[in-house]
């Protein structure tokens, strides 16, 4: 049975294997026959130099076989350069791949680029360089191959050629010129000679536009060198006209790098206009004409020796004034020494020593043009009337030194009966003395004041913390991205150390820190011999001179050094957004230095610290809107001007009236009874003359500022902020000075040469703060036209210099306003004039 099934189907099987052998063999031929007829791949052993024209189409392709030998001492650049000659090409481009022994590189012609709004830039002609891959023998024979391919079923006509790059390798001081376009990138290969560690690259054009990058890139393949993926590896720069990169051996372990150059495709990121086109789904734009011709230099960076200069020169200039100082302090023991002294003894037989021939104040008398005899008697009268009499060595020295400073508090003269009672009476009227405003226990106002002290040192605390954690991270970023757009440095003159790319900007700030620190210790020295002095019961000390509170000195030398840390924290990566860093304290320092000079003659009614910190802490709130928000912002503008006319009038009425006035309700029923009584029914002259001089320049001057902003609407609006603070202290500062020797009083030797000083380095440091080598305010790239070498040592430049002249012109300020009123510490404070 089984034989006989078999022989009944056997037949059946053989035809089916025979059909299915034959259905097979017809299907591999059909398709090599369609592959025969579709595709032809013709391969050209070709040279370089010589410009092939062909036609490519999707029935055939064509590979270009070369080949060259490459030197392992030698570096050769190969160059690819493709024309699309048929019009049309942008549906169907023709598809270039190059095939290398360790890289490949593809594009396509023409060469679509995108913008900004994904705008699309189609380029046909087309330039690449070939990165070359390494060798390990002397010689080598290396192939490649390029494979020219389309979709289009259109012959589509280009040009061919292969050349070599005879200037592909950089050498050290020598200038090459080449041009660049989006579709036309260059890049060249440097070496470090030996004995070079540090070199810096600098290309540099005559033209500002088109927008190109320049990038540091490590030897390796594939260079990305086109305009959306140059950001993808290395160190990498806008520019317009100029570009400089530091770079360290260390960092690139073959001791070779390229640097390489692109132009963008729109110039939006340097600044540029950006033409306006409808945006239209798959639209190709002409990009017109956008080649730039550029040179590249690559020079030795300074050496380890120069750093170590650098450092010493830094150092030696502020430790002269340690020295200076010191010699100073001998000068002036020595003369105290030698001085013959008489000791007395006070009425609780206390010793006590003043020297023999005290400065008398004669001027109250003799100056008989500034004051009328009728005012004096008015003024002795009031003293008589309202229960001010001159205090006694006994009832001053009569108080207990030894009560702790803790269990004082500031309110606790309101338990005085006749304070509260006498003075308004006091405080209006028309010429005030020292003493009538000098009434409060010395150990209220010194806590009073200490609070400035502080209270500075905590805010710089919880503000410096965030900060230097805020610019590490900044750091960190530019180190690992790359990307040195971030920072607006000096880039001609910026000596990187360590994970630091300026060091010598944060090098010069080190002044700040070591004249406010050496400005804290003669404060200290000034406190030390005042105490000593109350302890004793001097009598120049308890009732002579200008009231010393020290409490905001050491705010002031505390400020200085909280600015200088805050500047150097600014300069690890000077940006937009961190600006603020580098101008808070100078804010705190103008308003600590005003309230200082207010305070010599107004001890008593001086601002809070509570309250002067707080008015700081609007001034930097407005300064960081102002910055945000504030630049074309008319409505920011309007506010702020409105804002600073208004605290203008407050503080004028505020200084004008000794802060005898409120504001409530009737304080428009108040003013206009004033003027209805003083200007309408009687034309009667301000009680308070030389108050109301101040006053009414005051205002001119921020009136004129605040219309300037609101017309000008300066970018930088944490420099004019800042200028305005400064104004206002340059004002009453003169003002100071000149009521100061309209009062028959004198400024000492010491005082004198301070301010001579002080105002000559002033000079020359404004002088290098308006050279602007960098600004935030515009692109990184047109920041970088400003750039300039390094004009001290190959080291700092003149934005260091500004850190060194303003430091010591600031420490020269602080010394001024210390020592302006020494010639008055013999002088009886009942004859000294408050204005």
């Amino acid at each position: 049975m089984v034989l006989r099934s078999c022989c009944k189907f056997g037949p059946v099987l053989v035809w089916f294997r025979l059909g299915y052998v034959v259905l097979l063999w017809l299907c591999v031929t059909h398709l090599r026959c369609a592959r025969a007829e579709t595709k032809t791949v013709v391969q050209k052993d070709a040279e370089f130099d010589v410009t092939y024209n062909d036609t490519v189409t999707s029935d055939n392709q064509i590979i270009y076989a070369f080949n060259h030998t490459v030197s392992r001492n030698k570096t050769e650049g190969v160059r690819v350069t493709v024309d699309v000659l048929s019009e049309g090409a942008e549906s169907s481009p023709i598809l270039f791949v190059v095939r290398q022994k360790q890289a490949v590189l593809s594009f396509q012609v023409p060469l679509i680029l995108r913008g900004l709004y994904q705008r699309k830039y189609p380029y046909a002609h087309v330039g690449r360089t070939l990165c070359q891959p390494p060798t390990r023998s002397l010689t080598e024979t290396q192939y490649f191959f390029v494979d020219v391919s389309t979709l289009s079923s259109l012959g589509t006509h280009y040009q061919l050629r292969i050349s070599r790059v005879d200037s592909f390798t950089l050498h050290t001081d020598k200038k090459f010129s080449f041009t660049a376009s989006p579709s036309q990138p260059q890049y060249f290969k440097y070496v470090f000679p030996d004995g070079v560690d540090t070199v810096i690259v600098k290309v540099n054009s005559e033209m500002t536009f088109p927008c190109s990058v320049m990038s540091i890139q490590d030897i390796q393949c594939p260079v990305y060198d086109l305009d959306n993926n140059v950001a993808f590896i290395g160190m990498y720069q806008t520019m317009t006209k100029t570009a400089a990169i530091t770079v360290q051996r260390k960092d690139f372990p073959s001791n070779s790098f390229y640097v390489v150059v692109v132009v963008k495709t729109e110039d939006e990121a340097c600044g540029g206009p950006l033409r306006f086109y409808p945006l239209r789904p798959d639209e190709l734009i002409d990009a017109g004409n956008r080649s730039k011709t550029l040179d590249v230099v690559v020079s030795p960076a300074i050496s380890s020796d120069v750093y170590v200069m650098g450092m010493l020169f830094c150092l030696g200039i502020f430790l002269s004034f340690y020295l200076l100082t010191f010699l100073v302090a001998c000068v002036e023991n020595k003369r105290s020494v030698d001085r013959p002294t008489v000791v007395y003894t006070s009425l609780l037989g206390k010793p006590g020593v003043t020297p023999v021939s005290p400065y008398e104040y004669g001027s109250f008398v003799d100056n008989a043009s500034t004051l009328s005899s009728e005012a004096i008697t008015d003024s002795i009268a009031s003293d008589a009337n309202y229960g001010y009499m001159e205090r006694s060595l006994e009832s001053v020295a009569g108080r207990s030194r030894q009560e702790s400073l803790s269990s004082i508090e500031e309110d606790d003269y309101d338990t005085l009966a006749d304070i509260d009672s006498d003075k308004n009476i006091v405080r209006t009227k028309k010429y005030l003395c020292v003493s009538d405003l000098a009434r409060k226990d010395k150990r209220v106002l010194s806590k009073k004041y200490q609070i400035y002290f502080w209270n500075i040192a905590t805010i710089g605390v919880f503000y410096a913390l965030p900060v230097i954690q805020l610019v590490i991270t900044y750091q960190t970023v530019v180190n690992v991205t790359g990307n040195q757009d971030i920072c607006y440095y000096n880039f001609l003159c910026a000596h990187p150390l360590g994970n630091l790319s300026a060091f010598n900007n944060i090098l010069s700030n080190l002044g700040y820190v070591m004249l406010g620190l050496l400005f804290l210790l003669i404060v200290l020295q000034r406190d030390v011999i005042h105490s000593r002095a109350l302890d004793r019961n001097d009598l120049n000390a308890l009732e002579c001179g200008i009231p010393k509170h020290f409490g905001l000195f050491y705010a002031m030398g505390t400020a200085l050094m909280m600015e200088g840390l805050l500047s150097a924290c600014y300069h690890v990566c000077p940006n937009y957004t961190n600006f603020q860093f580098d101008t808070s304290f100078m804010y705190m320092i103008a308003g600590l230095c005003v309230l200082k000079l207010y305070q010599k003659r107004h001890p008593d009614i001086n601002a809070s610290a509570y309250t002067a910190y707080a008015c700081l802490a609007a001034v930097i709130f407005f300064s960081v809107l102002g910055v945000v928000f504030g630049k074309g912002n008319m409505v920011f503008w309007i506010v702020f001007s409105v804002l600073h006319i208004l605290a203008t009038m407050l503080l004028s009425t505020q200084l004008y009236y000794m802060g005898r006035w409120r504001l409530d309700s009737g304080i428009l029923r108040r003013i206009v009874y004033v003027i209805y009584t003083d200007c309408i029914r009687q034309c009667s002259g301000p009680m308070y003359i030389d108050r109301m001089v101040l006053l009414v320049m005051g205002n001119i001057v921020n009136w004129s500022l605040a219309a300037y902003g609101l017309l000008k609407t300066p970018n930088d609006f944490a420099s004019y902020l800042l200028a305005i603070a400064i104004c206002n202290l340059l004002l009453y500062f003169a003002f100071y000075i000149i009521m100061k020797l309209r009062s028959g009083e004198r400024i000492q030797c010491m005082a004198m040469v301070c301010i001579l000083f002080t105002a000559v380095v002033w000079g020359f440091a404004l002088f290098f703060f308006f050279q602007g080598l960098s600004t935030w305010q515009k692109t990184p790239a047109e920041s970088r036209e400003h750039n300039r070498d390094c004009i001290v040592l190959s080291f700092f430049d003149d934005h260091d210099i500004w850190h060194f002249l303003s430091s010591i012109a600031m420490f020269g300020s602080f010394l001024v306003l210390l020592t302006m009123d020494d010639d008055l510490d013999n002088v009886q404070r009942d004859k000294i004039f408050v204005f």
